[in-house]
């Protein structure tokens, strides 16, 4: 390969896998799942390189590896997963109300399925429109539609407690 790209491809990685990471953790609610996630999005990328010209489309062939990645690993057979009823306690006071809003939001992701939880994340943390969830899902604009209300109402009585919350400033 060629040099310049290897290391553009390197200084990619180290200022975005933080940001990459996130999102996968949002999509798998597991760290090392979403550690794999990442990686396993990273090292596809690499072998595509020769055809990204520049940042943002290395990153937006990164992210629509790691969504399809995630999609496949839903229907593979699954493994025992263990869900908890317990909301992490509030902060005590001096704790950042952002840090509390973030455990509970996980914490709530987390007890919806893992295609509600990728519609949600898709939509509203990587803000993503209709039409682009869909090509990425496979899906059409009216199943994603319908799948974010889906989503949102079974998260609304999975976690009441996110109505208690107020959003920071």
């Amino acid at each position: 390969m060629d040099p310049d790209r290897d290391e553009r491809f390197r200084v990619f990685v180290v200022e975005r896998s933080g940001a990459l990471f996130s999102t996968a953790f949002l999509l798998t609610g597991e760290r090392q799942a979403a550690e794999d996630l990442v990686q396993s999005a990273l090292a596809g990328t690499l072998a595509r390189l020769e055809g990204l010209r520049d940042t943002a489309a290395i990153e937006g062939y990164v992210r629509r590896a790691m969504y399809h990645e995630q999609v496949s690993r839903w229907r593979r057979p699954r493994g025992r997963v263990v869900y908890t009823d317990s909301v992490p306690e509030r902060a005590q006071r001096g704790h950042d109300e952002a840090s509390d809003l973030r455990l509970v939001m996980r914490s709530a992701l987390g007890r919806l399925t893992r295609r509600q939880r990728t519609i949600l994340v898709l939509r509203y943390f990587e803000d993503l429109p209709e039409g682009a969830i869909a090509g990425m899902l496979g899906i059409s604009v009216g199943a994603v539609r319908s799948q974010i209300h889906r989503s949102l109402e079974r998260l609304k009585k999975v976690a009441p407690e996110l109505r208690s919350m107020r959003e920071p400033a």
